[in-house]
């Protein structure tokens, strides 16, 4: 069994794996600023909680997009379990051929579900992960990354709409009844899920004329249940497609 992290900017989700199978799901909020040490605490209780034994794992792969996280979280992974995190990133064997112009930048987010919905899903494929930030990526007929779209995440874009207003409130991220909003909080939840939903079939189709072929479409992350339905393409939801990309990482670069 492996533990694989996925360090995001809003939550870090933890997910034991065993044979390709997840057998739990751990979701705690990202707080940069936490020692190691607190880490640890934090993860040994996580573990304790599950009768889940930290030596008893054979290795832990971590993904993220927050470094200031990275090192102390890796370095609690140490003291409580023995290992040494894998961390994604330059180097590894991916099975993608990296198209875009500084491989060295990618995220490990995207590359992480790039390899997962190549693995699971084929290709050529788009992938939406709809969280603090929405990201689309392209892996493209012959198995290449070809790089995507980033956009303000739903709830961080009207966040800021709110903050930067006068007039108007923070709203929970739910479809009104219908699309023309007749109140400010329905004109403002109507932009939120249906013009998302609309952006992403619209990015989608104009990805799918760049390229000349038609993709298999699949959507992850926090906020992708709350958009994904309103969505006039044929979209796959995969809650867990990022453990799974972590899963086939590792299984590539064990040693």
């Amino acid at each position: 069994m492996i533990l694989a992290i996925d360090v995001g900017n809003t939550n870090i989700v933890l997910g034991c794996i065993e044979n390709g199978e997840i057998l739990n799901i751990v979701r705690v909020q990202t707080r940069i600023g936490e020692t190691e040490a607190e880490y640890a605490i934090k993860l040994h209780q996580l573990l304790e909680f599950y009768h889940i034994d930290p030596k008893g794992f054979e290795g832990v792969i971590l993904s993220s997009v927050v470094p200031p996280v990275t090192g102390p979280l890796s370095i609690a992974v140490k003291e409580l379990t023995g290992l040494d995190c894998m961390v994604v990133g330059p180097g590894m064997k991916t099975g993608l051929n990296l198209r875009i112009d500084d491989p060295g930048t990618l995220a490990g987010d995207l590359l992480v579900g790039g390899v997962a919905a190549m693995n699971c899903y084929g290709y050529p494929a788009i992938v939406m992960d709809l969280g603090t930030a929405t990201t689309v990526t392209v892996v493209d007929k012959d198995g290449c990354f070809r790089g995507g779209a980033i956009l303000p995440g739903v709830k961080l874009g009207y966040q800021a709409l709110a903050s930067g207003t006068s007039l108007l409130p923070d709203i929970s991220i739910t479809p009104p009844k219908k699309s023309i909003g007749s109140n400010t909080v329905d004109c403002m939840r109507s932009g939120a899920v249906f013009g998302t939903a609309a952006t992403i079939d619209g990015l989608a189709d104009r990805m799918e004329a760049e390229l000349g072929y038609p993709c298999r479409l699949i959507a992850t992350g926090g906020l992708a249940k709350s958009i994904i339905p309103y969505c006039r393409r044929e979209i796959t939801y995969d809650n867990d497609l990022l453990l799974k990309g972590l899963w086939i990482l590792w299984q590539k670069n064990k040693a």
